[in-house]
């Protein structure tokens, strides 16, 4: 199952980073929980390499309490399909995690029980961590002004 999810893998400072397939995230999550005992996802995150492609990575942390060990997966989503399967299934903690990525960068979560803003106001125009957002940002106007 995970050798047609893992495209590449990589070892640095004692931890292993994987590059997965996008479209495999949430097998390739429920085998490294339930099979190779990495029971907590410490973050996720996202990185904008704008202008190249693909643009986007997602990277998820994982901790193998049991055996003290971490793994990086990175999953590359280009500007054209932003978008990714939530690991909502796999791990709870992935919900406001996901729901960051979302509001900061774009990036949307199939399947995401609640995929709404989480640091921005609801009306917020933009993704304030994508290297095209303007450096001042947006103008925004508070409802009570």
């Amino acid at each position: 199952m995970t050798h047609h999810a893992i495209l590449e893998t990589h070892e640095a400072h004692g931890e292993t980073t994987l590059i997965a397939a996008p479209e495999k995230i949430v097998d390739l999550c429920r085998y490294l929980k339930s099979d190779e005992k990495f029971l907590r996802l410490s973050g996720i995150t996202a990185v904008d390499w704008h202008p190249a492609e693909p643009r986007f990575e997602v990277v998820y942390h994982l901790h193998s309490i049991e055996r003290n060990q971490r793994v990086r997966i990175k999953c590359r989503l280009g500007s054209d399909r932003a978008e990714i399967e939530s690991v909502y299934s796999v791990w709870r903690a992935a919900d406001w995690y996901e729901r960051e990525v979302f509001d900061m960068f774009g990036v949307g979560f199939r399947n995401h029980p609640n995929l709404v803003r989480i640091l921005m106001p609801v009306d917020w125009e933009g993704h304030p961590l994508r290297k095209d957002y303007p450096v001042h940002g947006y103008k925004y106007s508070y409802p009570n002004e």
